[in-house]
């Protein structure tokens, strides 16, 4: 039987664009933050790490706390919006402190601006907009194949915004003038981008009624959890914890990319090929999401695509490596593409993956908490984000790297090449052995047979045909 659509192609896009406001922050963030910190404001990358590591102490406890914050809302809007429209309203604000940091302040002061601006981004207003927006998924569509094309939309949009920012950023902040006070200006005008584009994208979709989510029956008991009981249907949730390990070393890849900055600057002689390069990552990303919903009803399932789509990203970032050592820029960037094109499938359709493990929660606890199930999205973004860049911080450190020489040892050249080179290739091989273990559309298969449930009577994104 053919599942009930609830959604509007402008709806679609509509939930996809919030990805622009969210790139705003996160690719400006990754891509920039380190090298505007040591190279513009002077401070010592491996204390910029350290305090960043210290951060995401914080950012650990908020995640659950706001996913479950969103289970126990009721407003007019409905659960999430409420969180997702005011979140970043803060997240605005503390992205521009960010790149802010007043030069005329003393060193101890310059470092604890950042730490504070750099937290509450974070550790609040990230945590609460970004969990709200993901559980979205959830919220205002039972179709499986629905869900799967909102995750298509919104990383079309995601990745778009990425090359577009990490493609102009180095340029723009040069025209405005190159120096502290051009950062700035720069992530007041990115901020402000970000702020109408989330607003729009929040009154674009609407939630369902509970008692629809529900099946008809209003099940208070559901909510009466507190964190400590919420943490604990997470962890049962063998399938929440592989989700919550790949976005963790999906954002390591991705801040060993973002420093790629040094890797173009100091041992290809050319900061401008950071921008092309983005170009060889983003735009096979975007072809890959295209078709991702088509590749899921073809191979009847998420599981398959999303496995032999990271044995290429392997073999390409691999193949990376082998060029890098040739010195051949473009058949770096050639290799580049294909490892970005495997990977493209599984961030189409992830949003849909943790929406099917949030099913196996159900199935297996009789609790439905789907904003809480969430939190692996910001959970996994900020620890595996914060750690790579506080990782970044530290290696430049060790190696003797210091921003505002004129050149650097052999040493911090070696350690930019081993960052750009072998550690994506690491973190991809580890993707895919976790995504070989990641089948949770065949175990809710299995539990529905167990529990003689219909196959549609529980949406499950395995059903796609």
């Amino acid at each position: 039987m053919e599942e009930k659509k609830y959604l509007k192609w402008y709806n679609k896009i509509g939930y996809g664009s919030g990805d622009i406001a969210g790139n705003v922050v996160y690719a400006f963030l990754t891509s920039f933050m380190m090298v505007y910190l040591t190279d513009s404001v002077g401070l010592a990358a491996g204390v910029v790490g350290t305090l960043i590591a210290v951060s995401k102490l914080f950012d650990g406890f908020t995640d659950i706390f706001f996913g479950s914050m969103i289970d126990k809302t009721h407003s007019k809007m409905g659960k999430a919006k409420p969180w997702m429209l005011y979140g970043y309203i803060g997240c605005a604000i503390t992205l521009v402190g960010c790149f802010a940091v007043p030069v005329s302040l003393g060193t101890t002061a310059k470092y604890a601006w950042f730490f504070i601006s750099y937290t509450l981004l974070n550790g609040v207003f990230y945590t609460a907009n970004n969990i709200a927006y993901s559980a979205l998924t959830s919220l205002i569509t039972k179709n499986s194949k629905e869900r799967v094309q909102m995750g298509s939309y919104r990383f079309i949009f995601a990745f778009s915004t990425s090359l577009l920012i990490q493609a102009i950023t180095v340029g723009f902040v040069d025209k405005c003038g190159g120096d502290a006070a051009a950062w700035r200006t720069v992530a007041i005008i990115y901020a402000i981008i970000g702020l109408v584009v989330n607003t729009i994208s929040a009154l674009s979709v609407k939630e369902l009624p509970e008692e629809e989510l529900n099946e008809g029956e209003v099940k208070d008991d559901n909510e009466k959890y507190g964190m400590v009981h919420a943490f604990k249907l997470l962890v049962k949730n063998k399938y929440y914890m592989m989700i919550c390990g790949t976005y963790i070393l999906q954002q390591l890849y991705g801040a060993m990319i973002g420093a790629g900055i040094y890797y173009m600057t100091w041992v290809l002689k050319n900061k401008n090929l950071f921008g092309q390069f983005a170009w060889a990552v983003n735009i096979p990303l975007i072809i890959a999401l295209i078709f991702t919903p088509t590749l899921v009803g073809k191979w009847k399932g998420m599981y398959k695509l999303n496995l032999r789509g990271y044995v290429l990203a392997v073999i390409g970032r691999a193949l990376v490596v082998v060029a890098g050592y040739m010195g051949s820029v473009p058949l770096m960037m050639a290799f580049t593409a294909l490892a970005a094109l495997g990977q493209g499938p599984w961030q189409g359709d992830m949003n849909a993956v943790i929406a099917s493990c949030s099913e196996y929660t159900y199935l297996t606890q009789g609790k439905r908490i789907d904003g809480t199930m969430y939190s692996c999205t910001s959970l996994g973004v900020k620890i595996g984000g914060g750690i790579g860049t506080a990782v970044v911080g530290w290696l430049l450190e060790f190696s003797g790297y210091i921003g505002t020489n004129a050149t650097q040892p052999q040493s911090a050249l070696d350690m930019m090449q081993f960052m750009y080179l072998w550690l994506p290739l690491i973190f991809d091989v580890l993707i895919m052995f976790v995504l070989s273990r990641m089948n949770v559309e065949d175990a809710n298969k299995k539990l529905k047979a167990e529990k003689g449930i219909a196959a549609d009577e529980v949406t499950d994104a395995s059903d796609i045909n």
